[in-house]
């Protein structure tokens, strides 16, 4: 059997986010994230306080008999490639607001279970930017308008989230969960970064996890005390946190950034990254950074997104234009299928599905 379902930890409801996620999940859109406090390190909430100890006994209770585990549905979950929300960079967004971003998608992420995107700039006035070609600082008003649109998860690992440095990554984690979505891919040491973000949703215990290669310098990569990304190179690591997600969950998904630009099919060392995972556990994969869009295949019965492309990104081109969402379906069974859907960036920060 692959993975483990466990009972839900039990929901919270919309619109307290950090405080309840200290003790528990949040739910929203028929959704519950779970978090603990090594998620929220760093969000400015402390730990909890402790109650005053008891003087008293009270008299035992009856223990309820356990529920059964809710039965399990059919689950849809979509994910896309580049999403930048630099108003520099972009200045469309700024211009026509951010929801002009995510208005070309019919409501696509709002109907679905779960979305998954690789957002690829740093969200965060803090920092300063460091020697490259190119700087991405998202604006973080931008945030409200990519939840509200439907999106869940945001991937951080990759070759832009550390444009401004390790205060900027983490304050780009901070102000992600706290807009209501839950960021992988980073972390302040490695064991945060590989840490994945847990969902229960339809019968259905679901782990994201994030991978960042393609970095412009190893200090990249979180290590066991120092800020950073969970390492999108390293095979061993990278197995090692599938196994412990697919330990906890009934499904483990992998938004990953890899391969080199321009690159129009997967590179071998991509295509061993991905088997491995999907050995490990995994049960789809994302993959982006290439910018052009690639084609999606499956292994042993789990789909394999090798290129996303870009998604809310200038139309600099036709060829950087065309774009997809993933889409990933789990029936009750557990049977995984994927398919890649259309779409066109029709204009600068504007991703239109295609018929």
């Amino acid at each position: 059997m692959r993975g483990r379902h466990r009972t839900e930890r039990g929901a919270r409801s919309v619109g307290v986010l950090l405080l309840l996620a200290i003790v528990g999940g949040t739910a929203y859109a028929g959704l519950t994230y779970r978090a603990d406090l090594l998620d929220l390190v760093g969000l400015g909430a402390g730990a909890p306080t402790p109650g005053p100890t008891a003087t008293t006994t009270p008299s035992p209770s009856p223990v309820p008999a356990p529920s059964p585990p809710p039965e399990k549905e059919r689950l849809v979950i979509h994910a896309t490639g580049d999403v930048n929300l630099d108003p520099g960079y972009i200045p469309a967004l700024a211009e026509g607001g951010y929801e002009h971003a995510w208005s070309g998608l019919d409501g696509l992420f709002r109907r679905d279970d779960l979305t998954v995107v690789n957002l690829e700039c740093a969200v965060s006035d803090l920092g300063a930017p460091i020697e490259k070609e190119f700087n991405f600082r998202c604006d973080p008003a931008a945030l409200p308008a990519m939840r509200e649109a439907g999106v869940d998860v945001a991937n951080l690992a990759n070759n832009h989230s550390g444009d401004f440095g390790p205060e900027a990554v983490l304050d780009s984690r901070r102000r992600v969960i706290e807009a209501g979505m839950a960021a992988v891919g980073v972390g302040r040491n490695s064991r945060q970064a590989a840490k994945p973000a847990i969902f229960d949703v339809k019968g259905w215990t679901v782990a994201v996890l994030g991978f960042g290669g393609v970095v412009p310098s190893p200090d990249w990569i979180a290590g066991r005390s120092s800020p950073g990304m969970a390492d999108g190179d390293d095979i061993p690591s990278m197995v090692e946190a599938v196994r412990s997600a697919d330990a906890v969950a009934d499904l483990v998904f992998v938004s990953i950034h890899w391969g080199a630009e321009l690159d129009t099919t997967p590179r071998p060392d991509d295509v061993e990254r991905a088997h491995a995972m999907i050995d490990a556990g995994a049960d789809a994969i994302f993959g982006h950074h290439a910018h052009r869009l690639q084609p999606l295949d499956h292994y042993k019965g789990r789909p394999i997104a090798w290129g996303l492309g870009n998604f809310v990104w200038p139309n600099f081109s036709a060829a950087g234009s065309t774009t997809a969402v993933a889409e990933v379906a789990v029936r009750p069974n557990g049977a995984v299928k994927g398919r890649l859907l259309p779409a066109f960036i029709e204009s600068p920060g504007h991703p239109v599905l295609q018929d």
